[in-house]
């Protein structure tokens, strides 16, 4: 069953269709093949019970919270300000492209939203100041993911609802990897510009001390936005979805008094929002529909079994799971991934006695991987396509990296698994 499952599944990707068409197609194939019972009598229940679910109301006023920001130029005064503090390191811009990439992580909780704005404000700037252009598309790219691990994230939200987890412990537990990620990346690219000599190439972005006090202004919208989501969740004033509509109102306001509230403005913002949803919410409901045949026709306790039998310690189990995800990743879109495999896997870990708040944070970084990982690496595109000219490979060159951080980030976290739980236990 497991054979013909991944033989269907490698012919329908192959053949470039749509994910949610392909998690659609096998769970027909299998209902066709291994179920006596017509299960596709019961899609039209499960589809409303997946898209019913009140926490997946928070998918839309995130990305509606992005879009805002970003239309608003609120995104654009913030690189500006970080790049006249971080320019003097070695690697230059570099840094404020992860830096911009954290605080925008930290409004938009998504990661081509991530990659694609500030890919947009910060490539025009390596082409001026002379940059290595590889590493400095890897860290658009790879500063892109921090959107899914920084809260809030989508992604976190989506697996906090398929594994029953806390999402506001999640958020809160996902605050230090994140901000660690960040500097593990930061540090990369000091290392890398010193070992290749780029750094004494770079030219630098001058700016005066009273200009740098002066542009400090320029991030606290953004601050003040992270302040109003994580610091209603983490008080316990909101939850995570009343939090999201209390960031749409935050940044309505911020909008508002930079005077860039105007209905063009909103009408692109919406429909900016509702193409994002609409996308994302028919992988959810395909993935729903996937996964009840695959528990239906017993594939989901076929596998558990043989995870079981296969009497691996905690260790080897986790890090087997890894490496089954730094393969899947290159195949297999991101959020797909995480809806199809994460009610089998999740079960096995959980039973190995870890955490699920901790491999929630591990899943996240795995996500992150395969957003850039190719061939099928999203952000990977997303860059190249802001491009004007040159190839992908460089892109891909350029998060290499990027790429061996990220695996010592979960190292990290396999090492020192109470870095998730340090500001849950206060």
């Amino acid at each position: 069953m497991l054979l013909f499952t991944l033989i269907v599944l490698a012919i329908l990707v192959c053949l470039a269709i749509p994910v949610a068409a392909i998690m659609g197609l096998l769970g027909l194939s299998l209902n066709a093949v291994y179920s006596p019972m017509p299960l596709w009598r019961a899609f039209g229940e499960v589809s409303w019970s997946a898209s019913t679910e009140y926490t997946l109301v928070a998918i839309p006023l995130y990305i509606l919270l992005g879009e805002i920001f970003l239309r608003t130029g609120i995104a654009e005064s913030m690189y500006t300000a970080l790049s006249k503090w971080v320019s003097w390191l070695p690697g230059g811009l570099m840094h404020a492209n992860i830096a911009s990439c954290t605080l925008f992580a930290a409004t938009s909780g998504s990661s081509v939203a991530t990659a694609a704005t500030i890919g947009t404000l910060a490539l025009p700037q390596q082409q001026k100041y002379g940059y290595n252009e590889r590493l400095f598309l890897g860290s658009i790219a790879a500063g892109g993911t921090l959107g899914i691990l920084i809260p809030p994230s989508i992604n976190m939200i989506i697996y906090g609802v398929l594994t029953n987890a806390s999402i506001p412990q999640l958020y809160v537990a996902a605050i230090l990897p994140g901000l660690i990620l960040a500097a593990i990346f930061a540090a990369t690219i000091l290392l890398r510009s010193w070992a290749s000599g780029d750094y004494a190439r770079e030219v630098r972005v001058r700016a005066t001390w009273p200009e740098r006090i002066a542009s400090l202004r320029d991030l606290v919208p953004p601050l003040f936005i992270c302040f109003v989501i994580i610091g209603s969740i983490y008080t316990g004033l909101a939850t995570p979805t009343e939090s999201a509509g209390l960031g749409v109102v935050a940044v309505l306001g911020l909008a508002a008094a930079r005077r860039s509230l105007t209905w063009s403005m909103l009408k692109a913002c919406f429909e900016g929002t509702m193409r994002t949803t609409g996308m994302i919410m028919l992988i959810i409901v395909f993935a729903y529909l996937l996964n009840f045949v695959l528990s239906a026709v017993g594939l989901t306790g076929a596998v558990n079994s043989f995870m079981a039998n296969l009497g691996l310690s905690p260790f080897a189990l986790i890090l087997a799971v890894v490496a089954f995800y730094l393969v899947l990743g290159c195949f297999m879109e991101t959020l797909s991934m995480m809806i199809t495999t994460i009610p089998i896997v999740a079960p096995i870990v959980f039973a190995a006695g870890y955490d699920p708040v901790w491999f929630g944070v591990v899943m996240m970084i795995l996500v992150e991987l395969a957003m850039i990982t190719p061939p099928i690496g999203v952000n990977l595109y997303v860059v190249q396509g802001i491009r004007p000219r040159g190839d992908i490979v460089d892109v891909i060159a350029g998060v290499i990296p990027f790429i061996v951080a990220m695996l010592v980030m979960i190292a990290l976290l396999i090492a020192w698994p109470g870095m998730t739980t340090l500001f849950l236990d206060r």
